[in-house]
């Protein structure tokens, strides 16, 4: 009997024991299909309502919105929400098919905006959820809400600056700061004159110059509004700001006061407004279109004025 009772408990024992290793198994076990669950779905991007094109053509015939789907965030890619993002004229151009520099199709519409870092692949060190990144240079794609691209495509933007100042600061900022160091040297001091001074680039030129100390001299269209047009260009910084009109005089450099001549001159417009920049120039001519294109096939910029900007 006492044989038979240290059999029996050794029985128990050992079930006990079994039962808890299977216990014990089983609870690894779900740890760790847990785990590879959520590791998937942490390599995995949100689905993303996207403005895409199939062909290139009017935008009002071959663009539409979808939903895309979710999409694999490899080791060094990070996925970011974006929140903002311009309709450039550019990007209208691209998908007309006219830009010169334009992805295949089928595309995802936008060239720039600002975005909020939603998840990164493993190797991703530089970055965290939460910031604030821009595509630099500018990648095509980012009319979506979720866009997933290897890390050294995003630079981390100051959630302090103004969410449209974001999503804008790469296309137009960067080619007026391009014009004005590619062409001849400008001292503080120096003088240049522009057309077109309303759009974006020539807004962006007249601030930068001025934080140079360098004289901007602005030529916008006779419209109604024009006075108000002058008092924000000076509010930026424009030492002149001229109507074609006004300078429909013999000679236009009489115009300029104590300014010295412009040492560099741009033109987005042609024709009439064009001979009127040649007028105060003691130097060559920079054929703004020109140089538009060029820069843009170089570096993906273009100098073109957002006409509104999407939000997410």
């Amino acid at each position: 009997m006492a044989l038979a009772r240290s059999v029996a408990v050794k029985l128990i024992n050992r079930s006990i024991s079994a039962a808890s290793i299977f216990s014990l198994e089983w609870a690894g076990a779900r740890r760790v299909q847990a785990q590879r669950v959520r590791a998937f779905s942490a390599l995995m991007s949100p689905p993303s309502k996207a403005v895409v094109y199939e062909r290139e053509g009017p935008p009002d015939s071959v663009i539409k919105m979808i939903e895309l789907p979710p999409v694999e965030v490899k080791e060094n890619d990070v996925c970011v929400k974006m929140l903002a993002a311009p309709i450039n004229p550019s990007d209208i151009n691209r998908i007309e098919g006219v830009y010169p520099v334009r992805p295949k199709v089928p595309a995802v519409g936008g060239y720039e905006g600002v975005g909020e870092v939603y998840s990164v692949g493993s190797a991703v060190t530089r970055l965290a959820p939460g910031d604030w990144v821009i595509p630099s240079p500018p990648s095509s794609g980012t009319w979506q809400s979720y866009v997933v691209k290897d890390q050294s495509v995003w630079h981390k933007v100051s959630k302090d600056s103004p969410m449209e100042y974001a999503a804008t600061i790469i296309v137009n900022p960067l080619t007026a700061l391009r014009m004005l160091e590619d062409f001849t040297t400008l001292n503080s001091g120096d003088s240049i004159v522009q057309n077109g001074a309303t759009s974006i680039v020539g807004q962006c030129i007249i601030q930068i110059a001025r934080h140079r100390g360098i004289h901007s001299i602005n030529i916008i269209r006779d419209r109604a509004g024009s006075d108000e047009a002058k008092e924000k260009l000076k509010g930026l910084g424009a030492d002149e700001v001229f109507t074609e009109s006004q300078l429909e005089v013999k000679n236009v450099k009489g115009l300029l006061a104590n300014l010295p001549e412009p040492a560099l001159g741009f033109n987005c417009v042609g024709g009439n407004s064009a001979s009127k920049v040649l007028k105060f120039l003691s130097m060559e001519l920079v054929p703004f279109n020109n140089f538009q294109t060029a820069l843009s096939k170089a570096l993906g910029l273009h100098g073109s004025q957002p006409k509104q900007v999407i939000k997410f």
